[in-house]
This record gives C-alpha cells, sequence and structure tokens, in this order.
C-alpha cells in the first residue's frame, strides 16, 4: 500500500513516515504542500493520504477538493492530521472530501485504529 504524507513540515512528514513504518507501512511517498501533493499524485500514485491542512500554496481543504475531482483519485481514503480541533472545522474537512480526522499529536495506536477503519471502508 502507497500512503502520501502531505504536510509542509519536514520535521512532521518525518514523524509520521517513521510512525507508519514502524505500523508496516514501507511504501511511503511525499509532498511539502497540497500542490506538489496532486503533482505526486498524478505521477505515484497512493492508496492512502495523509494530510495536513495549514500549508502554503494550496491547503489541505483545497488539495483534498482537488484529489476528488480527479476519476482515479476519489475513492483514495484521507487521513486529515491537524491541529485543527474545532468542530466546526471537521465539518469542513468532512465536506472537503476527508474520510477521517486525526488531530495532532496523535499516538501510533490512534493512527493505526483510524488506517485500519479506513482500509475496511474502501474494501466494503
Amino acid at each position: 500500500m502507497r500512503v502520501l504524507i502531505v504536510d509542509d513540515s519536514s520535521t512532521m512528514r518525518r514523524i509520521i513516515a517513521n510512525t507508519l513504518k514502524k505500523l508496516g507501512y514501507e511504501d511511503i511517498v511525499e509532498a511539502g504542500d497540497g500542490a506538489e501533493g496532486l503533482q505526486v499524485l498524478v505521477s505515484k500514485g497512493a492508496d492512502l493520504v495523509l494530510t495536513d491542512w495549514n500549508m502554503p500554496k494550496m491547503d489541505g481543504r483545497e488539495f483534498v477538493k482537488n484529489l476528488r475531482t480527479m476519476p482515479e483519485m476519489e475513492h483514495v481514503p484521507v487521513l486529515m492530521v491537524t491541529t485543527h480541533a474545532e468542530r466546526n472545522d471537521v465539518v469542513l474537512a468532512l465536506q472537503a472530501g476527508v474520510n477521517d480526522y486525526v488531530v495532532k499529536p496523535f499516538t501510533p495506536e490512534l493512527l493505526q485504529e483510524k488506517i485500519t477503519s479506513l482500509a475496511v471502508k474502501v474494501r466494503a
């Protein structure tokens, strides 16, 4: 399973990538913002996307809205991993096309739980 991490913080991308590797996910690609994330999706594809909300050039919501217009990506599960914790933020993210939501900081167990839940939904 190829996982795309989209976050403008290289430190956060490394934390998420290391967590994913500990959970058994080895095929990981990264992007520093939404615009780069779309380029990576076109060139390399992904089976799961983890994206931040606050990024330059194209934020996470715009990234997801654009991703959802791509026929080959419309069913790819998207997990937003962000500091936005307000209920209204979660609603806005879901309206943009996000499948699930994790507030930073997160535990490896929570990340695994969310990914497993998304994988079950995709297979259903």
